[in-house]
């Protein structure tokens, strides 16, 4: 589960990325359900751990968006995944404009606000950028936001 998390500064939206201190790639928080929580839970919970946001909160409780995605068998904390399936549910989280954003030094190495185009050119997976993040930016762009 993850989110696309703007903030409204004065004449512009920014969004957030994350940089994965594994992969050393830009994208927007993201996480797997822990336990009983909701989808809704996990992507506040991730924002709020990654970013150290405490005022996020949810423009819908509606999934902004869902795909499925292939991930590729592939070696984590030394040890191999095999190849498998994600359901990759994202919410549209609204943050304060002014609050501060820090790094959680065990999962990421970068934590900044970006407008929508830098955000795309910063990110390093090119069929995230393609096929996932340019749709969910289009669609926040031809929002009532």
């Amino acid at each position: 589960c993850g989110a696309i998390v703007y903030r409204k500064t004065q004449n512009q939206i920014d969004l957030l990325l994350i940089k994965n201190r594994y992969g050393g790639h830009w994208s927007f928080p993201k996480g797997h359900v822990e336990g009983a929580e909701t989808e809704m839970q996990t992507a506040l919970r991730e924002v709020k751990e990654e970013a150290g946001i405490a005022n996020v909160r949810p423009v819908s409780p509606d999934i902004y968006s869902l795909e499925s995605l292939t991930v590729d068998g592939h070696v984590k904390k030394g040890q191999y995944v095999s190849s498998h399936l994600h359901l990759n549910v994202t919410y549209l989280l609204e943050a304060d404009s002014d609050e501060a954003v820090t790094i959680k030094e065990d999962e990421n190495s970068g934590v900044a606000w970006f407008t929508p185009e830098e955000a795309l050119a910063k990110s390093t997976e090119p069929w995230f950028v393609t096929h996932v993040y340019a749709k969910l930016i289009d669609k926040l762009k031809s929002s009532d936001l």
